[in-house]
């Protein structure tokens, strides 16, 4: 998929908002429910938070250059920390309105026409959720995955509504309806969490996920069969980009030509498994006892949280190698 086709998306996401505003505010306009006003309100953060989206992909695609050389990609975790903030906006708005009319309750009118046309308002959202998350995930872009499960949570919020509207209809009980609006605040608060959390994790450099490094550790596993050594293996996220460093250890009998070539096969493999990461390697000597005084961040702390320190073949009394 090309840049092309995420904004694409993403700008069908704007235009999913602006539909769901309108359908979401009939609906309120003729039930007068506080539920239903309370999902037009997160519908007008969903616009907010699509243009927002357009605006961190634009930065994100932009090329490397001699201030960025590693380029901007990381500006997509800055859309889904700001989308992760406006979620908890606007379940503060919905428990703000929703306290109001539980303690001046008020009836609602038209309830048929009001729920089927917020029912359809929801039909959209889920329609461009799924597209943007699946699109999200194999694209590896946060800001489309993020804007998805937006969406998505706005189903849910929409489907709680029109189940508290429906139900304050058939009891006659007023006050179901801001309750039905309050347990939908508190839902919507937990994926805004999840946002920011997954935003701010990347801004600070997390490394891969468990399924990446499982990989990493398959395609070099062919290579200490064959007596090569690994430490230093040390992973960062960065929006779609990865990067990958790590020291290779070989015989120091080998010439500088063999171990280049090793290196590049080792180079290889990695982006085999894993396209999107981009590869530092370091040539080092495996009998040199130097080569192994740099196998932690800090060597003067326990090794770095999911670096395991483990025996090599190299001979007694020249240190340990850690991988992933």
């Amino acid at each position: 998929m090309n840049d092309s086709r995420l904004f694409r998306l993403l700008w069908l996401a704007v235009a999913a908002a602006v539909a769901t505003i309108a359908l979401k505010t009939t609906a309120w306009r003729l039930t007068g429910s506080v539920g239903l006003l309370s999902d037009a309100a997160e519908s007008v953060v969903n616009l907010v938070a699509a243009l927002v989206a357009l605006a961190a992909l634009r930065w994100a695609i932009v090329p490397a250059d001699e201030e960025h050389a590693y380029g901007h990609t990381k500006a997509e975790y800055f859309s889904a920390g700001v989308e992760g903030a406006l979620v908890l906006v606007a379940a503060i708005s919905i428990a703000v309105t929703a306290v109001d009319r539980l303690l001046h309750p008020a009836a609602i009118e038209d309830v048929g026409v009001g729920l089927a046309v917020s029912a359809a308002a929801s039909a959209i959202n889920l329609i461009v959720g799924l597209l943007l998350v699946r699109a999200g995930r194999a694209q590896r872009s946060i800001t489309l995955e993020a804007d998805g499960r937006h969406l998505m949570t706005d189903v849910w919020t929409s489907a709680g509504v029109i189940a508290g509207v429906a139900a304050v209809a058939i009891t006659g009980w007023e006050r179901l309806d801001p309750i039905i609006a309050l347990a939908v605040a508190v839902n919507i608060v937990w994926t805004g969490v999840t946002l920011m959390r997954r935003s701010i994790g990347g801004l600070m450099d997390r490394s891969l996920d468990e399924g990446s490094q499982q990989r990493i550790r398959e395609a070099l596993q062919p290579f200490e069969d064959r007596g090569v050594r690994f430490h230093a293996v040390r992973t960062r996220q960065a929006g779609r980009r990865a990067f990958i460093s790590l020291h290779v250890l070989v015989p120091r009998a080998w010439t500088v030509q063999r171990g280049h070539d090793e290196v590049e096969r080792v180079e290889r493999a990695l982006r085999d498994r894993l396209p999107y990461v981009t590869v530092f390697t370091h040539l080092e000597p495996l009998e040199d006892p130097r080569s192994y005084d740099d196998t932690r961040l800090d060597r003067d702390q326990p090794a770095a949280v999911g670096e395991r320190a483990t025996s090599t073949g190299s001979p007694p009394g020249l240190g340990r190698t850690a991988e992933l």
